[in-house]
């Protein structure tokens, strides 16, 4: 066994302590394994430059990767011409990264620098890492060859079909992934002191729960399509029978985590729900519901979100603007009392709403959607982010557009258009949906500079998920209906919005999940394992599913109509985004790559493929 190909980095090895401090970064010396498995800080040290190798999907230092689905749009420039998903999209295929958690594994358990406790709780970690991987591979790819703890050596002229696996089933690679997370449950702390950048026996129950909750889908919802997609070996399809299994333990681990767990919804702000959300998910101090997350920590390991994101008015760089939320998400939060979320543009006349200020509109929206979108006069940093696209008059019986450029203001000195926007320009650094992020928006002085960038942390998992979890697979057993009715309230509860009276469905936990988790990494592969995507963005223009649409603000400029100085809003499709989005069946799973083929003949190709 070599570790050659693991770089360790002197200047690194005392900062363990806090693991988001190094990782990824750039060795200048490479060490021997007897160096590096001979001390404990150099072990250690090995291991978080895994955890820094390990983060996939949507995340927040790839802003484009909002823009792909119902989200998000481009904003900054020109229109993105897209319309359907890549054969490889999110597609994680790294044997390299397998191999090397192995030789950790069996440099640790043979190290005489470790007692027994360190021993274990390393190799937890690396067993959980590794145990991540899988689950990253198999949600977009299907069944893979499972290696286990082999180290493959290849010496020159050997003959290599026995490194060929051939691959696994899909419903195995799911109970792999399960039975790894059962374990190393007692091998893992219950507790991190400092933060959540490291696995906890908390983060493995989360990652069985959601692995289970996965295939459980997978298991009930491909076998409902006209056609299910499987192969003949198994490799990508798991058997309908299967799925009460896994939801059953789904619902156990999700329902330990949240009767056992140290962590709770958080509400430390009871009297200001939006403000609460965007904390419990954002502010690391004295967190309760972040289980495991990806950190960044200034400096050395920061995330450009904030950065390119921020809205003009705010920004402290050149960079700013260059994605929106979209009025898709920003509808489908509900009103504290009326679970119809539809923006009141229009009334029953078909004429304008006036609004006496635009935030109006958003007043009696759940509080999440402050939390999540920073909507037309909400506040960020302490002072309001005013989008104006234009003034409306009325001229030869119809209402008419007035707009400028950036800032502009008209000859009495009224703002025609906002220094935000939005706008239908094809320039950079222009808001072009008429929101912006907050979620993720780091309100930190200098966050949005080059020269600092954000220590925004980005959640893999938190309590809320497993609420969700535990209501989701109560629902789906039909066994247990309070529970699946009390698990979606506490999070609508805490949200500060209407309890459901049930019986829930799969309708609601659609919602919930869009809402509560936005922006997570969760929306793609939540309507993948639900059979959904091609339904929802199914190519069609007139399928309001598949258009992104956005919502411009404008301010009435009509001395003596009674709408003067009122505001009234526009929904339209983006410009940024002309095609509608098309998810064909067969991007339920990537292909695989031909040169993986030309390495192991032993592996089957997908569907479609």
């Amino acid at each position: 066994m070599k570790l050659k190909n693991i770089y360790i980095l002197a200047i690194i090895l005392f900062l363990f302590s806090n693991c988001a401090g190094f990782l990824d970064q750039e060795p200048d010396t490479i060490l021997s394994d007897d160096q590096v498995f001979g001390d404990e800080v150099m072990i250690k040290s090995v291991l978080a430059n895994f955890y820094g190798r390990i983060t996939w999907g949507q995340h927040i230092d790839d802003s484009h990767a909002y823009t792909i689905l119902d989200e998000a749009c481009l904003t900054s420039g020109g229109p993105d011409t897209r319309a359907g998903f890549e054969d490889d999209r999110w597609r994680v295929y790294d044997y390299t990264l397998l191999r090397n958690l192995n030789q950790f594994l069996k440099g640790v358990r043979a190290s005489s620098v470790l007692d027994g406790d360190t021993r274990n709780a390393l190799e937890g970690e690396a067993r959980f890492i590794r145990a991540w991987l899988y689950f990253n591979m198999v949600r977009g790819l299907g069944g893979m060859p499972i290696v286990g703890d082999e180290i493959f050596e290849y010496v020159s002229g050997m003959d290599i079909t026995a490194m060929q696996y051939p691959r696994s089933t899909e419903e195995a690679l799911y109970d792999y992934i399960i039975a790894e997370c059962d374990a190393i449950q007692d091998f893992l702390p219950v507790a991190r002191s400092k933060n959540a950048a490291r696995a906890t026996r908390w983060a493995a129950l989360m990652l069985k729960s959601r692995a289970a909750l996965y295939a459980g889908s997978i298991a009930r919802y491909n076998a409902g399509m006209g056609k299910p997609i499987k192969t003949d070996g198994g490799e990508v399809g798991i058997p309908v029978g299967r799925s009460a299994g896994y939801y059953q333990t789904a619902f156990a681990a999700a329902e330990e985590i949240i009767t056992k767990g140290a962590y709770i919804l958080q509400l430390t702000k009871p009297d200001d729900r939006g403000r609460n959300f965007y904390e419990a998910l954002s502010v690391k101090a004295n967190n309760t519901e972040v289980i495991w997350a990806r950190d960044y920590i200034y400096p050395g390991q920061t995330n450009g979100f904030t950065q390119s994101n921020i809205p003009n008015s705010h920004a402290e760089d050149i960079d700013r603007a260059y994605a929106g939320p979209i009025l898709n998400l920003v509808e489908d939060f509900e009103y504290i009392d009326s679970r119809d979320g539809k923006i009141k543009i229009r009334d029953e006349n078909d004429e304008y709403v006036y609004y006496d200020d635009p935030g109006d509109a958003f007043a009696k929206k759940d509080p999440r959607l402050w939390g999540t979108v920073i909507y037309p006069g909400a506040d960020f940093k302490g002072f309001p982010v005013m989008m104006q696209a234009g003034q409306k008059y009325f001229k030869d019986g119809e209402w008419k557009i007035r707009t400028g450029s950036l800032g502009e203001r008209d000859d009495d000195g009224d703002i025609i258009t906002s220094v935000n926007g939005p706008t239908t320009s094809n320039d950079q650094y222009q808001n072009k949906s008429g929101f912006f992020f907050r979620k993720f928006m780091d309100e930190t002085p200098a966050a949005s500079t080059r020269g600092r960038r954000s220590e925004m942390w980005f959640p893999r998992f938190r309590i809320a998920e497993a609420y969700l979890i535990a209501s989701e697979a109560a629902m789906e057993l039909g066994n247990q209906p309070a529970k699946a009715l009390t698990y979606i309230n506490a999070v609508r509860d805490r949200a500060g919005i209407q309890q459901l009276e049930g019986p829930v469905t799969l309708d609601d936990i659609m919602r919930e999940r869009r809402v509560e988790l936005a922006f997570e990494d969760h929306r793609y592969w939540d309507l993948k394992r639900w059979r959904k995507a091609h339904v929802l963005w199914d190519g069609n223009r007139d399928n309001p599913t598949a258009v992104q649409y956005v919502l411009f603000p404008y301010q009435i400029k009509q001395p003596g109509h009674p709408g003067n100085g009122k505001w009234v809003f526009d929904k339209f499709p983006t410009h940024m985004s002309p095609n509608p989005r098309y998810f064909r069946e067969q991007n339920y799973y990537n292909f695989l790559h031909q040169d993986w083929i030309n390495n192991n003949p032993k592996l089957v190709k997908n569907p479609f493929q």
